[in-house]
């Protein structure tokens, strides 16, 4: 069978780093320019070239978006933007726009270059009209069904690529070109600014009587009548795998440290799985959907794989994630007195009964038994977030942790990669 690649998203270093310990084949990023995540953090120049250097240490690829719909005062600094990627090599660039496309064949030819889902690609005529012009791979609309897929498959050109989303957060528009953010606050949503209308909550006023709010309500159920749930095919890995998909992509290059760590390796270990046997694949199940809930999400559908998605798609009395569990930091190295640096994300104190995340599979509950602070002070609790710290694990269970319960270093950095977490009372 093939091996799907698995394309994670990171929106920053620190999550880039954590895609690759976690399970990625690929991570894609976004530059500071002409990405569709304008409010993510996003990568300098130099962030981009750090994270090529990781990824690539660890057999890891790197796509870099340059997606947007352009307009003509983008194109120039479009030009001098791939000028200085051509430098760097990225494995890919994920382009939508023909005129964007065009400058990357002119300026950078050896760099691959990925059609994005923004353009529409719907129909195996637009993946050989591609093909022709030079690209490496194509990204399937979100709207396809899995029968679309595989005669997609099946009539493309056998070199060429096929990505395709089986994981995230939906949106109400088409292949995502929505009109609405800049129609209610001028902020384009082609070109990176979107400010997700589609999860507030509407109403209706009568134009003779402004001012007078009347809720809209679809089957009693509530107002957020454009709210989709988030797509989820952890269950599918076989009809996946079958369509002959070479890349499975997740969404979410604005997600936490956390999120990227929950949902690469629960599909790592599902597709490893289902590989090495589909009968282990079937037996593991209970606990891929389990770990998968482990982070934020909108509660899950499977958006248009298996037919047009009905109402129970969407979600229509709240614009919530659902959150099992807290981001709280990144191990980092062990002091010789037994203290892990972390850079701190959320509060915890001690006396805490808290979780390491591990790469492996394995979540091993720890008690945190002192918090230093970088002056050597003691603390109680680390209510600041960003703040270095170090602190001191003990095993939740047996009281003693043993060296392969937090993370060692690897060949390739300083730093160590294993997640603290805190699962939240329901």
């Amino acid at each position: 069978m093939k091996h799907p690649e698995l394309l994670i998203p990171a929106s920053s270093l620190e999550v880039l780093k954590t895609a690759v310990m976690f399970g990625a084949d690929a991570v894609y990023i976004g530059g500071e320019a002409f990405g569709l995540r304008a409010k993510a953090k996003n990568f300098s120049m130099e962030e981009i070239r750090e994270g090529i250097a990781f990824a690539h240490a660890h057999d890891v690829k790197v796509y870099i978006t340059a997606n947007i719909l352009a307009h003509n005062g983008d194109l120039s600094g479009v030009r001098a933007y791939f000028e200085e990627l051509k430098e760097i090599r990225p494995d890919a660039l994920i382009i939508s726009d023909p005129g964007v496309f065009m400058i990357a064949r002119e300026v950078c030819p050896e760099i691959d270059i990925h059609i994005s889902t923004q353009a529409n690609n719907t129909n195996y005529g637009t993946y050989q009209f591609w093909h022709q012009l030079g690209a490496r791979r194509v990204v399937t609309a979100r709207e396809l069904s899995m029968a679309e897929l595989k005669e997609i498959r099946e009539k493309a050109p056998a070199d060429l690529e096929m990505e395709t989303f089986i994981h995230g957060a939906m949106c109400i528009s088409y292949s995502g070109r929505c009109l609405l953010s800049n129609y209610f606050t001028g902020r384009d949503a082609n070109r990176g600014a979107c400010t997700h209308p589609c999860r507030w909550k509407y109403a209706i006023v009568e134009e003779t009587r402004p001012g007078e709010y009347m809720p809209v309500y679809e089957n009693e159920r509530g107002t957020y009548i454009f709210n989709s749930k988030d797509l989820c095919m952890i269950e599918h890995i076989p009809e996946l795998i079958d369509s002959g998909i070479d890349s499975f992509k997740i969404e979410g290059r604005m997600k936490t440290a956390l999120y990227v760590a929950t949902v690469a390796r629960t599909y790592r270990k599902a597709i490893d799985d289902y590989l090495e046997s589909p009968e282990l694949y079937r037996e593991n199940m209970d606990w891929y959907l389990d770990q998968i809930s482990n982070c934020t999400y909108r509660q899950f559908t499977t958006g248009f794989f298996f037919g047009k998605p009905d109402e129970s798609a969407q979600i229509y009395d709240n614009n919530t994630y659902v959150k099992e569990y807290t981001y709280l930091g990144i191990i980092g190295e062990c002091t010789a007195d037994g203290l892990y640096r972390i850079e701190q994300r959320n509060k915890f104190s001690v006396g805490e009964q808290i979780e390491i995340m591990k790469p492996d599979g394995r979540n091993i509950p720890v008690v945190v038994r002192r918090i230093v602070d970088e002056e050597g002070q003691e603390m109680q609790s680390a209510p600041h977030p960003k703040q270095v710290l170090y602190i001191e694990l003990a095993a939740a269970e047996n009281g003693a942790l043993s060296g392969a319960d937090v993370s060692e270093q690897d060949n390739h950095a300083a730093e160590l990669y294993d997640i603290l977490r805190r699962k939240e009372e329901e």
